[in-house]
């Protein structure tokens, strides 16, 4: 790790969750002083205590970001030169019944950070901004004939009727080339962060960058969590000796990128401020993998039975999602290192260390 941050304070807010933790480990020691906001909600922290992998050297203030009295007291007597934001509610799913618990964390949450940091009169040197692949909802896709087009979100006729795909080939997403239409509320107030985030920055000069992850998963990620992710609850699942259940066809295809290659994008972001003031980029394995297919990975590190297709479906759900990581390999001069099996098996040897609830 380079000298280059001993002088800095940064800021993540969300700093005690997965990726929060995972970050910790690699710059709180490197920094003049770290501070983790985090609220540590019960639904990732169902003890709600100060996560062991939570870096020694992170200072970490429990506090909920949308409220100003946090960033009053906190701006009293620290001036971050680097913000982090991670802090959002992310289940998908979920954001279709608790709209107003999601905008309330994700934009209310943004909006009252920026002007905490207005009044203060503090303009960081770079902020850094964890957006997500769900922006793009069903993204771009392509007819036989070569024709691209944006088929939009699918209805619950559709799914009902069993008609999964549209009728052409999902095309990888883009930052910059692939507009951004979201299909879950979840999507759009990420989306609206992206937004809130380039006019504020762009109007008082501000460095920016927005990195849009993909599936993230590995150890550290919450088992206890149920909007989590699928690799969790596949794993605990298949652990328990359980069929995993497929909806749809078990063909809706993601990309897992693993939570060290996460961070590495993340690092390198922090260390390397944009050059022109703003930069945007797509964050993945550069792969893609079928839910049958991870849920078999899985399912064979435990000997669980094979995995049973019923049919189901949740609206808001996006057929296929991947990305075209070639910017990001350009920009930072990162390269994700870790394939599926590694990343699973290394997943699967954390959740034995954890004393998991009832699936």
């Amino acid at each position: 790790m380079t000298n280059s941050l001993q002088n800095k304070n940064i800021l993540v807010t969300g700093g005690a969750g997965f990726i929060g933790c995972a970050l910790s480990q690699r710059l709180a020691a490197e920094c003049k002083r770290y501070v983790a906001v985090d609220s540590l909600l019960a639904q990732v922290h169902p003890q709600q205590i100060r996560p062991t992998d939570l870096h020694a050297a992170a200072e970490l203030v429990v506090a909920d970001v949308t409220q100003p009295k946090t960033w009053t007291d906190l701006f009293a007597e620290f001036r971050p030169d680097i913000v982090v934001h991670l802090a959002a509610e992310t289940g998908t799913g979920q954001s279709l019944k608790q709209s107003t618990m999601h905008g309330r964390s994700n934009v209310l949450g943004l909006t009252v950070l920026l002007d905490a940091l207005s009044k203060n009169e503090i303009e960081p040197e770079q902020i850094l901004c964890t957006s997500s692949r769900a922006v793009y909802g069903e993204g771009a896709w392509q007819k036989e004939n070569g024709e691209i087009f944006y088929p939009g979100q699918r209805t619950n006729a559709q799914l009902a009727s069993g008609k999964w795909d549209f009728d052409g080939v999902s095309l990888p997403s883009t930052f910059g080339d692939t507009r951004e239409n979201p299909t879950s509320v979840y999507g759009a107030t990420k989306l609206a962060q992206e937004n809130i985030l380039k006019s504020w920055s762009f109007s008082f000069g501000v460095p920016l960058t927005l990195l849009r992850l993909q599936n993230v998963y590995g150890p550290g990620q919450s088992p206890f969590n149920p909007y989590t992710g699928i690799v969790v609850l596949f794993s605990r699942l298949a652990r328990a000796k359980k069929k995993v259940e497929l909806y749809e066809d078990g063909l809706v295809t993601r990309d897992f990128v693993y939570i060290d290659d996460v961070v590495d994008a993340l690092v390198k972001s922090v260390l390397q401020s944009p050059a022109n003031g703003y930069r945007a980029l797509d964050i993945g394995s550069g792969e893609v993998t079928t839910l049958i297919d991870i849920a078999q990975k899985i399912g064979n590190f435990h000997g669980a039975p094979e995995s049973f297709i019923s049919g189901k479906y949740r609206n808001g759900d996006v057929r296929h999602s991947s990305c075209n990581i070639a910017a990001a390999k350009q920009e930072l001069g990162w390269q994700p290192e870790s394939n599926l099996d590694k990343g699973l098996s290394l997943l699967q040897a954390y959740l034995s260390t954890v004393n998991l609830v009832e699936v």
